[in-house]
């Protein structure tokens, strides 16, 4: 745990160059963490999600033409 300091400076609001550095340092540290999927990985995610577009937009797709009379006639008074 760091010592609880102030931030910001209390006359104009910005931080300081010093803890810019450091969140900028320790934002790297954690970005060479991350596991970054490979091709294939992420060539499986956009399948995945192109089929759940191509579903959803189907299903709404359905629900609009089967309410459309209902809103026509009933809702609009056409």
């Amino acid at each position: 745990m760091r010592p609880a300091t102030q931030p910001q400076s209390a006359q104009t609001g910005r931080r300081e160059p010093r803890e810019r550095g450091r969140f900028v340092k320790e934002a790297w540290a954690e970005l060479k963490k991350v596991e970054w999927p490979g091709r294939s990985q992420v060539m499986q995610g956009t399948v995945v999600v192109l089929i759940a577009c191509i579903i959803v937009g189907a299903f709404l797709y359905g629900a609009d033409q089967l309410f459309k009379p209902f809103v026509r006639n009933v809702l609009l008074g056409q």
